[in-house]
């Protein structure tokens, strides 16, 4: 199947292991690979393996991109623009090596059945892992079919020919330095500061209760945040008593049961990511404005008409 294969290798790994002994190399490359799983994931990549101080990642696998080259280049050019602050913090210079290819593979498991076994086998492979051979520090050094898909973000790079160990003709690359000049279309897979959560939520709070308020003002504050719950809770308790809330309780069982679907579906794919460990955690403020929602929820007063939908009250 088609995909985008990257290579980021840490470099000049050998000469850090021996002017700071094995101890403390273990501990900066193990901050190299979390950074580059972290913001190789957070564009849609599936962390293949690690190889020494090397993280392999594919795109377009298991999961379909029309864009998978851009979200590459897009993952790559953050992974650099980061080192720099990650050498500040270790008190060292950092760099990495990049090389990215797409083309066909062949992807499964080797050897066992265990999904740590998952991976791919192809010429996309080998030469995504040439090119990074060829990259130097700071540098992404990416494939011609990878080159046209952000051609506009990277203008004017020279064509490189290079002769590759194990292709018998010598392949096109360009070699990226510094950032695009324009926004890469894999801009979506960038992490938003923002819970996941947003209209999903509003529209499942709807179902089946009749504190149609209280729920509705719980699922804005996971919309919006918390700013949002002192202004709604004036809204809320006019909305549990009021007969409005009857028709929008039966719109909003419609529009939940699509909802449910929708979230079955979700949760599915969750596991599946959760097995491949390929999928970030909450971040900080997700996880906080999860919990100010259920305290804005408990905090609403009692519905007497909870579970049940009385258009007399």
């Amino acid at each position: 199947m088609e995909m985008t294969v990257v290579f980021a290798d840490l470099s000049s790994f050998t000469e850090m292991t021996g002017r700071l002994g094995a101890t403390t190399t273990y501990s900066v490359v193990d901050e190299f690979l979390r950074l580059a799983s972290t913001t190789l994931m957070s564009h849609g990549a599936f962390i293949d393996k690690y190889i020494g101080d090397a993280v392999m990642a594919l795109f377009n696998v298991p999961i379909k991109r029309a864009d998978h080259a851009a979200a590459a280049v897009a993952a790559a050019a953050k992974l650099q623009e980061l080192l720099p602050g990650l050498s500040e913090r270790l008190g060292m210079p950092l760099q990495a090596s990049i090389g990215i290819a797409s083309g066909f593979a062949r992807v499964g498991r080797l050897g066992s059945d265990d999904i740590k076994d998952y991976t791919a086998i192809g010429d996309a492979v080998n030469q995504a892992a040439r090119l990074q051979a060829q990259a130097g520090a700071g540098e992404i050094v990416v494939s011609q079919d990878v080159y046209q898909e952000v051609a506009s973000a990277y203008p004017g790079v020279q064509a490189e020919s290079l002769a590759l160990k194990g292709f018998p003709q010598r392949s096109i690359a360009y070699r990226l330095n510094g950032k695009p000049v324009s926004s890469l279309s894999a801009a979506a897979w960038q992490v938003e500061d923002r819970p996941s959560m947003n209209w999903s939520a509003v529209m499942l709070a709807l179902l089946g209760s009749g504190c149609l308020g209280s729920n509705l003002a719980a699922a804005l504050v996971l919309a919006f945040g918390g700013a949002s719950a002192g202004a709604l809770l004036a809204v809320a308790r006019w909305l549990d008593n009021s007969p409005a809330r009857v028709p929008l309780l039966i719109l909003s069982a419609v529009i939940a049961s699509v909802v449910l679907v929708s979230l079955a579906r979700q949760r599915r794919i969750r596991r599946d990511c959760v097995a491949r460990r390929s999928c970030l955690e909450m971040t900080p403020r997700e996880k906080r404005q999860v919990r100010l929602a259920f305290g804005f929820l408990d905090r609403a007063h009692p519905c007497p008409t909870r579970g049940t939908i009385n258009p007399d009250s």
